[in-house]
């Protein structure tokens, strides 16, 4: 068995453990295998042993990747910051945008969309630990985005993303996993559906699924170190 078939049996495994735990069915929540720096050798190799879904953090990096990988079998999320005036690629390119954050790039989404004749699906990214190096929406304005992106047809707002700072313990990402949840539910109350909660890596994702996640984005634990 190659390395990257193992590790994705193992982080497989691990999510099974961490659902089990606090009483979640391990099948509501979907792997994204973070493919960014990684090569298209080692990603047809993890697609073969049964990764579906592929996280990339760049446009231009990805778009390499799709072509030569294709789509068959498999749906590719952005997960990395995007910037308005790569909309029109991001919305050709992905079947789901991790990363919206700002209502000028709703808008150009929205508009980009409508282009192409499709909907995009799309979570809101919120930076909950206020980090000036991470990209996201404050909590406190998320709620007025959300019913922004609503209110745009050819959007589908699915949920709601974010980034904790790293820690060695994943424990004390804990917190900051609890308050995503915690917004999801106050918007929610608002009358907006958001189904997903993207949260969670390689270091911390076990904690993330006994808060809620329903997707995580896991890199190091499947492909080994970045090269």
């Amino acid at each position: 068995m190659g390395a990257i078939k193992e590790n994705l049996l193992r982080v497989r495994e691990r999510i099974e453990r961490a659902a089990n735990r606090v009483g979640r069915n391990p099948e509501e929540i979907k792997l994204i295998a973070v493919t960014k720096t990684v090569d298209t050798e080692r990603i047809k190799e993890a697609i073969s042993a049964g990764a579906m879904i592929l996280g990339e953090n760049y446009v231009q990096e990805a778009k390499k990747k799709i072509e030569e990988i294709g789509r068959i079998g498999t749906q590719w999320h952005l997960i990395g910051h995007l910037q308005s005036n790569k909309a029109k690629y991001a919305v050709r390119l992905f079947d789901m945008i991790h990363s919206l954050d700002s209502t000028k790039l709703a808008k150009e989404l929205d508009r980009r969309a409508a282009a192409q004749g499709k909907v995009i699906d799309c979570l809101i990214e919120v930076n909950l630990s206020q980090e000036s190096s991470k990209f996201g929406i404050s909590k406190e304005r998320a709620l007025e985005l959300a019913h922004e992106v609503k209110a745009l047809k050819n959007i589908s707002l699915r949920g709601l993303m974010t980034m904790p700072p790293y820690f060695e313990d994943p424990e004390l990402a804990r917190p900051y996993f609890i308050a995503l949840r915690r917004l999801k539910e106050k918007i929610e109350r608002e009358g907006i559906s958001l189904p997903e909660l993207s949260m969670g890596m390689s270091v911390d994702f076990e904690v993330a699924i006994e808060e809620g996640a329903t997707m995580v984005r896991v890199g190091r634990a499947i492909f080994g170190q970045r090269r």
